[in-house]
This record gives structure tokens, sequence and C-alpha cells, in this order.
């Protein structure tokens, strides 16, 4: 027959190895709880990705392996037909087109850049590395990584992008434009049509231009799309 002493070792035994679970059980909730659960993927971007061209795909899976990786919490979303990531608000979005792909920080402006990835080597392209036409265009998976995790900190933080309250210069619109307008009457009521802003994009795409040739092309792209109805960015607006 157990002893007083006996019975009282087993109590003491079984309430420390029950103590003991306890703790480890709040400490796995807690553990939990500091970290932060790996988002999901989402199908729509899957889809989006396997229908890319085979050029951008790599690049494209690239780019949402780093910022899942940098940014876990990141929730995945369509918006204006361009995968997009968010995280506390819009962070970050990716799009493919036929011949290159792109990337873009929604405040960039904000982003502490000394590497200087953020500065932009294509104007003809949205984003903020240029057209991306194969893994080398990327910046280093270290310095993307530094980016995505400095953009999330900024929504953190809860900062905003400040609006500019200057007013911009109008553009004059070059006489080589003028006369080229003039010889398609449905694209010079296409560009009449346009509010200030979108008229603004079309002249500073053609007036900076380095060379004549590319001038010369760009100004056959515009007349062909305003006798379109379409404005400077239309392929990055959103379809109806």
């Amino acid at each position: 027959m157990p002893t007083l002493t006996t019975r009282s070792r087993a109590t003491k035994s079984r309430s420390t190895h029950a103590a003991g679970e306890r703790a480890r059980t709040t400490g796995r909730r807690h553990a939990s709880a500091r970290a932060p659960l790996p988002s999901s993927r989402s199908p729509a971007i899957d889809a989006y990705i396997e229908r890319a061209a085979p050029f951008a795909q790599p690049i494209l899976k690239r780019l949402r392996e780093i910022v899942r990786r940098a940014c876990p919490s990141v929730a995945e979303t369509i918006k204006w037909g361009m995968p997009s990531f968010e995280y506390k608000g819009p962070l970050a979005s990716m799009a493919a087109f036929k011949q290159h792909a792109t990337f873009g920080f929604l405040k960039h402006s904000l982003l502490n850049d000394p590497t200087g990835a953020l500065q932009q080597r294509d104007r003809t392209a949205m984003g903020n590395f240029g057209c991306l036409r194969t893994l080398a265009d990327l910046p280093s998976d270290a310095t993307l990584a530094r980016l995505v995790k400095a953009a999330a900190k900024l929504n953190d933080d809860g900062v905003k992008v400040p609006r500019s309250t200057r007013a911009k210069k109008p553009v004059p619109v070059p006489a080589d434009f003028a006369k080229a307008l003039r010889a398609v009457p449905k694209a010079r009521a296409t560009f009449d049509a346009f509010p200030p802003s979108h008229r603004r994009e079309y002249l500073e795409w053609i007036t900076e231009a380095k060379r004549p040739e590319t001038r010369a092309k760009r100004m056959a792209t515009a007349i062909l799309w305003l006798s379109q109805g379409k404005g400077r960015n239309w392929k990055y607006e959103r379809r109806a």
C-alpha cells in the first residue's frame, strides 16, 4: 500500500508535469502571436503568371517570392488587371506585357535608395525598374528585399505620400506634332477632348525623345493611339 509520502511525490510529479505542459502551450501560443503567419497565394496571380509570356514568368515568380519572403503577411490580389501586393494598404504591383515586365512600389518616392535601384532606366515603362526582360534586369535579391521591408515599414507607420500642390507649367504643343494632329482629324478630336493631364502625358513623352527618329516614332504611335481614342497609358488603364 502506497505511503503518504509516495502519494505526495506522485501528486507533486503530476502537478509539475501539468505546469510544464501549460508553460510550453503558453510559450507556443505567444510565439505564434509574435511570428507573422504566411499569407496564402492568390490563385488569380498563379493564373496570371501562367498566361504571361515565357520570358516574363521567371521574372514575375522571382519578384513574388522576394516580396512574400520579405513581408510574410502580405496579401495578394489583382487590381487594375495586375498582380498587386498589399500590407496595411497598397504596397507594390507588377505586370507583364508582350515584350517586358514591370514592378513598382506605391510609395517609391519615400523609400531610401542608396544604391539607386529605383532610378527608372526607361521612361517608356511604368514601375521603378524600367523594362524587365530577363532576371538580370532585376536588382539583387538583397536590395529588393530591403526595399520591400522599407515599404512595409512605411505602411506600418501610416506614412502617406504627400500630395503635390504645385501647379505644373503647361507643355506647349510642338509644331510638328500639331501638324500631324491636323492631318488626322479623329486623333486631333481625341487630343482636344482630353483633360490637361492626359495631353501632358503625350506631349512629355514626345518632347523627351533624345533622337529625331525616336521622336518621329513616338509621334506616329501617338497619332495611331489617339485616332483609336486611347490615352498615352492605355495599356495600364483599368478595363471595363
